[in-house]
């Protein structure tokens, strides 16, 4: 059997987050982002399309590193108005039965406690279709808007970060047995009080004894999603995620990429093949390629350039106002998302000029674009997947949704055409979607099965 692709959709509750000014195109809806039936639409399309799940991006801050205001974000809608991605999820999950939901919600500045609960609810009103994208987020806005004097160094917010997810391991998968609810009404219990467990943690970000509020879900633990990029951020991903996010320019950068994350997952102890590594692609689609070519064109140029500028400087944290634009980006170290600045300071193949990368970084974060007809992004797809160790692709948009419709109206048939992409739902869950049927928990080689809390 030939390799199986998965798919996901990239997305944020924001008018053009990830192509930067393509809210003014005429086929974009993204300034109906705060309407239901925005979300309801995109869900069902991906749904149509058999996607694994919607991975919704966040952030809890505003770019303002570019000349040190918010100005350029506002004008130029940087992920700016941008609005809670955990909100919409009930309704959508309400008008689809299989399509899974990847929130993104930050170690550095919620709660272990209340996070497992507003998870595990969302995983029992779903039937187990909830993941977390988990980040530690890279805005020094974010900080400052959160009581915080600056950004936290960032091997402070991983060391937090894994403590974050021990507590919520714990919460998850031992605070309740699963045969703790008994509904035995002649007894007149819901549940065994001695297969409820207080987990007593104490450590040096986080104190709390439990029990967790909310009884075993679905899958108990959500899908794990992360994108480490840095050293430290790839052990992270390799020690907890079950599904990277990466954005590679290359076919090379993405094999040195699978191949390092998978061997730092062998060396955690896990089984490199339980990680499922997606990186992000930018579907541009014609009838011809003459026609996807021109409409890369035509969509290039609604991209915002100060927009982008802006955008660039808060996921690198450098102020790119200061830099003159055919100055070449240099390989530097970033405590902001180390990441997308590598994607122009390490690339093998390239040198960037700050002109080049901003007009690269506009459409699509600066992820690789996949510019064609159906059939030769089939090939583009499939030649990653094979020779890149590729599992799946998260599918960046230019104008939303519709990127969405036009990659599941006609790429999708194409990929099922050469049986590498689903025709219909593997199981019931998320997880068992992206790993196979009866694969609704964490892989037993997964650390959160091997902690030890304190019971009382």
């Amino acid at each position: 059997m030939k390799k199986q692709i998965h798919l996901n959709g990239f997305i944020q509750h924001s008018p053009s987050p990830h192509s930067t000014g393509l809210w003014k195109h005429e086929k974009d809806q993204g300034t109906s982002h705060n309407r239901l039936s925005y979300w309801i639409e995109t869900a069902q399309t991906l749904e149509r399309g058999l996607f694994d799940a919607m991975f919704i991006a966040d952030v809890l801050g505003t770019y303002s590193v570019y000349e040190n205001s918010h100005d350029a974000a506002v004008r130029g809608a940087v992920q700016l108005p941008a609005h809670d991605p955990l909100i919409p999820i009930s309704a959508m999950a309400a008008v689809t039965k299989h399509l899974g939901f990847a929130p993104t919600i930050s170690t550095t500045y919620a709660q272990p406690y209340s996070l497992a609960r507003q998870l595990s609810t969302l995983d029992h009103l779903t039937d187990g279709r909830i993941a977390w994208n988990v980040v530690t987020s890279y805005l020094e806005s974010e900080a400052v808007n959160l009581g915080l004097a600056g950004r936290l160094p960032k091997e402070l917010r991983y060391d937090r970060a894994d403590e974050f997810l021990q507590v919520v391991y714990k919460l998850w998968e031992h605070s309740w047995e699963s045969d703790a609810v008994v509904y035995d009404k002649e007894k007149d219990t819901f549940a065994e009080p001695n297969k409820v467990h207080s987990i007593n943690h104490e450590g040096e970000f986080f104190s709390v004894p439990g029990p967790h509020l909310v009884e075993p879900s679905p899958q108990r633990t959500p899908v794990l999603f992360q994108a480490g990029s840095s050293p430290k951020g790839r052990d992270f991903a390799a020690k907890h995620a079950e599904a990277v996010f990466t954005k590679n320019h290359s076919l090379d950068g993405l094999k040195l990429y699978t191949s390092d994350i998978r061997k730092r997952a062998e060396d955690q102890g896990r089984n490199p093949a339980e990680l499922l590594i997606f990186p992000m692609i930018l579907p541009i689609i014609g009838s011809t390629e003459e026609e996807a070519y021109a409409k890369y064109d035509e969509l290039t140029n609604h991209v915002s350039y100060e927009g982008t500028a802006s955008l660039l400087s808060g996921h690198t944290g450098i102020d790119f106002s200061q830099f003159d634009p055919d100055q070449y980006i240099e390989d530097i170290e970033t405590d902001a998302m180390q990441g997308n600045l590598d994607m122009y300071g390490k690339d093998p193949n390239k040198q960037w000029t700050l002109r080049e990368a901003i007009k690269n970084h506009g459409l699509g974060n600066g992820t690789v674009k996949f510019i064609g007809t159906p059939e030769q992004i089939a090939d583009e797809i499939e030649r990653w997947a094979e020779e890149g160790d590729a599992d799946g692709f998260n599918i960046a948009q230019t104008y939303s949704p519709g990127t969405f419709t036009e990659f599941v109206d006609h790429v999708v048939p194409e990929l099922q055409k050469r049986g590498i992409y689903r025709t219909e739902y593997e199981g019931s869950t998320l997880r068992e979607n992206m790993f196979g049927r009866g694969r609704k928990h964490l892989d037993d080689t997964h650390p959160a099965k091997k902690l030890t809390p304190v019971h009382s």
